[in-house]
């Protein structure tokens, strides 16, 4: 049986106001808020990483994974947190790297299935993801200096949304 689970209003409220001051900090001063996000995502990874292998101890199923995803966290934590402008650069290029592939790759089954009776409406968002993908890994760099205010505007409508979410179920 499964409960029915309803979001206090006040927490969507919360939600929706950080998503806006987060995203008015990323479109007034994307260089800073990137790199105090970039920082606290380092400081995440450590001390994830830590709970990881204290969680050996714990529960030792699966202690290999657990082990690697811990020493990764860990690592990638220290190396965030000792290199604050390098990994500013380097975690957002990441990021678009990622998604430049994922675009490539859906893009890639899209087509295929749009060819096996998927339909033209499935092929054209199939072509659409891989020229997505192909623009994101010809520049990455670039497009991830266009990340901040990409979700600085994200943020923002996100969270007037939020906001108004909120006072509808209120």
């Amino acid at each position: 049986m499964q409960e029915n689970y309803e979001v206090p209003w006040w927490l969507v409220l919360i939600q929706g106001i950080s998503a806006l001051v987060i995203g008015f900090f990323l479109l007034t001063a994307p260089a800073a808020t990137t790199l105090f996000l970039v920082q606290f995502l380092g400081i995440y990874w450590l001390v994830s990483g830590i709970f990881q292998i204290v969680a050996i101890f714990i529960d030792k199923s699966a202690w290999g994974w657990k082990l690697f995803s811990g020493l990764l966290g860990i690592l990638a934590g220290f190396a965030v947190i000792n290199h604050p402008l390098w990994s500013t650069v380097l975690v957002p290029t990441t990021l678009v790297i990622i998604l430049g592939i994922q675009g490539l790759v859906v893009g890639g089954i899209g087509l295929f299935s749009a060819f096996k009776g998927g339909g033209w409406g499935a092929g054209v968002m199939a072509a659409l993801s891989i020229i997505f993908g192909v623009l994101l890994l010809s520049s990455p760099f670039i497009a991830a200096l266009a990340l901040p205010w990409i979700f600085g505007i994200f943020a923002v409508l996100g969270g007037i949304l939020g906001i108004v979410a909120a006072f509808k179920m209120k």
